[in-house]
Order: C-alpha cells, then sequence, then structure tokens
C-alpha cells in the first residue's frame, strides 16, 4: 500500500512517501515569499503548489498512478471530530469560502483531491487544526454574545498521533488514560485529553501562555486600548497579536534556539523571556490538570521546543507534583497523516464531513 502525504506550510510544502507503515521518501519544497505574495488568497497557490509537488515526486521516481491514496493535511474547516475524512465536495466548498478564515494547512486537502481525482485514487485528511471534542462546560468564555464562544483550535495532527504513542509507552489504551499534552512549537497548546478525548485546549491563537510571535491571553483593557489608539486598522492589530507579539516583541526573534543560546551565555533580557514562556505554559498544565480533576497519568511535552531539556526542566520546576512528565520532542505529523490514510484505505472506513 503506497501512500502520498502533503502537508502545506506559510512558505514551504512537505511532501512524504509511504509504503505501507515506511517512510520511503521525504521531501521539502522551499518557496519564495515573493512567490506566495503574488497570490490573492490561499486557494488561488493550489495550481503552483500542485505543479511543485508533482515535480519532486518525478525527480523522487514516483508517478501519481503509483499511489493508492492521497493524503494531505487538514486546516481552518468547520469544528469535527477527531478522525479520517474522506475528501468530499464539502471539505472543497468550505476551503474556498473558509469559515474561520485561510491558512496555508488548507490547501493539504485541496490539492490532495485534485491529485487524486486525476488519476482515481482516494484522497484524506486526518485530524485538521479544527477538531472539536470539548465538554459543554469548555465552551463558556466570559461573555454571552455571538462569536465569544471558546473554540477548539489546536494542533490536533500531532495531539493525537504523541498522544497515542505516550500511552503505548505506558502500556495502556489512549482510551484508558487521562494526559496532558503540550505542543510547543512556534505556536503553543496545552490541552487535557479525557479518555480519548481533547475536552479543553489553550490555544495561543485566542489564549493561554505566549508563543514565538502569538501574544496568547492579554490584559483585556490593555488590548480594547490597543484597538482603538490612534489609526489602528482591524488588519494592523491583528497583525501584531499574531505575528509581532510573544517571545518576539520581548527579543526580536522568532528562533527559539537563539533565545536560549543567549539566556544561557548570560543575557538576562533573554533568560527573562525563557522564564517567563515556560512559567505560563505551566500555568496552562495546571489549568488543565483542575480540567481533569488532578486525576494526571502523565504530562507529555512535544513539539520542536521540547528538543531542549533545560526549557522542559524549567516548565516541570512548576509541574511535576502533578504528574510523570514524558518527553517525546519533534513532530509526527507526516506518519499520523499517512497512518490515517491507511486505517481508512484498508478497512474502507472514515468519516463524512459535512
Amino acid at each position: 500500500m503506497r501512500i502520498l502525504i502533503i502537508n502545506p506550510g506559510a512558505t514551504s510544502t512537505k511532501v512524504c512517501v509511504f509504503e505501507d507503515e515506511n517512510e520511503v521518501m521525504r521531501a521539502g519544497i522551499d518557496h519564495e515569499a515573493g512567490e506566495i505574495a503574488k497570490y490573492p488568497n490561499v486557494v488561488a497557490q493550489a495550481d503552483f503548489r500542485k505543479a511543485a509537488i508533482l515535480e519532486t515526486i518525478d525527480e523522487q521516481g514516483f508517478k501519481l498512478d503509483d499511489f493508492d491514496a492521497i493524503c494531505g493535511r487538514g486546516g481552518l474547516f468547520r469544528h469535527i471530530p477527531s478522525g479520517t475524512y474522506k475528501v468530499n465536495d464539502a471539505v472543497i466548498r468550505d476551503i474556498e469560502n473558509p469559515p474561520y478564515g485561510e491558512h496555508a494547512a488548507n490547501l493539504g486537502a485541496y490539492i490532495a483531491k485534485e491529485l487524486g481525482d486525476s488519476v482515481g485514487i482516494p484522497a484524506f485528511f486526518v485530524d485538521p487544526v479544527c477538531v472539536d471534542e470539548f465538554e459543554p462546560l469548555a465552551r463558556y468564555s466570559g461573555l454571552n454574545l455571538p462569536g465569544f464562544e471558546r473554540q477548539s483550535f489546536f494542533h490536533a495532527l500531532n495531539h493525537k498521533s504523541v498522544a497515542r504513542k505516550a500511552a503505548e509507552q505506558l502500556g495502556k489504551a489512549y482510551e484508558e488514560l487521562n494526559l496532558i499534552v503540550c505542543h510547543l512549537g512556534g505556536g503553543v497548546s496545552v490541552a487535557a485529553h479525557k479518555k480519548g478525548r481533547v475536552v479543553d485546549v489553550n490555544n495561543v491563537k485566542d489564549e493561554g501562555a505566549m508563543g514565538m510571535d502569538r501574544a496568547g491571553t492579554l490584559p483585556a483593557n490593555a488590548l480594547v486600548n490597543l484597538c482603538f489608539s490612534d489609526g489602528m486598522t482591524k488588519a494592523e492589530a491583528k497583525r501584531i497579536i499574531g505575528q509581532e507579539a510573544g517571545i518576539f516583541s520581548y527579543t526580536g526573534t522568532k528562533d527559539f534556539r537563539d533565545v536560549e543560546n543567549a539566556a544561557f551565555a548570560g543575557d538576562e533580557k533573554m533568560m527573562g523571556a525563557f522564564k517567563a514562556i515556560a512559567y505560563q505554559l505551566a500555568k496552562d498544565v495546571g489549568q488543565m490538570a483542575a480540567v481533569l480533576r488532578f486525576d494526571v497519568d502523565a504530562i507529555v511535552y512535544t513539539g520542536g521546543m521540547a528538543y531542549s531539556e533545560k526549557f522542559c526542566e524549567e516548565i516541570s520546576s512548576y509541574v511535576s507534583k502533578i504528574a510523570p512528565i514524558m518527553r517525546l520532542p519533534g513532530e509526527e505529523e507526516m506518519r499520523a497523516l499517512a497512518e490515517g490514510a491507511l486505517r481508512a484505505v484498508r478497512t474502507g472506513e472514515y468519516e463524512t464531513y459535512e
């Protein structure tokens, strides 16, 4: 069984080939920022990226009709439960008219279907960022107005994959455990996994700890003042809190390695930022522990920043009494996509997006 995996990012596209559970090819296609900027929206990039993907697999000795299925990363679709989904017309409509905004990840399913249709093979996506398994109480914010309900957006693909890997190491099924999973990357998300479901999450897009360039939770009145300051537009305010905030606003860099290296070389400003993000993440862990009524089997660190033992130790200095700590650095996104597609092809069972 041979599966083609497509994972679009802001200025790159990752491509993998799996033969059953074995990865046999991986390539990263870098796109010039200037080239990407030519397109008026994300969907308009589809043909450009599709051509690059076809060129790459051809260079690696593959053709489209060599594959049994294609699986693309999912994006900002409507909220759906965790699972593997076949790309249908409803998905395509929501990619072309995105209900929660544009993101490069939206292109994964879109390109997968176009390529799959061209050779008559199925296209899938797995655990997109819009996976929603919230319990009712998690949806309350602090204001009963339209648009203020807390929503589930997080690194679902990696969360679910790493949670299952942690469960395997603990010798139990994922559905038997209560876990707190901390995705530590450019964006961060800390979630409560309760018996196989993500029942609450702090996602840096809206709340919780700051990320490398996103603000997380901000003082509400100060944010209102910023938005209504002289000359401030909606687009500018969103750019500030989504691209120029977080660690970047304190240090001038979006590279966590630069922060850590400078911090431990004696730079007090960098050390302050290093400790601050760990402190905020620890508070998120504490919140998720309360969601699970402090019945927690393990706290799991994943993502790129989890490679830093010093950083993980800093977070753990606050939360280690809650539960045992597990460190599973990096991301399992490509393998998670492949495994989801393999299950769907082998069993013929998958979810339907509506």
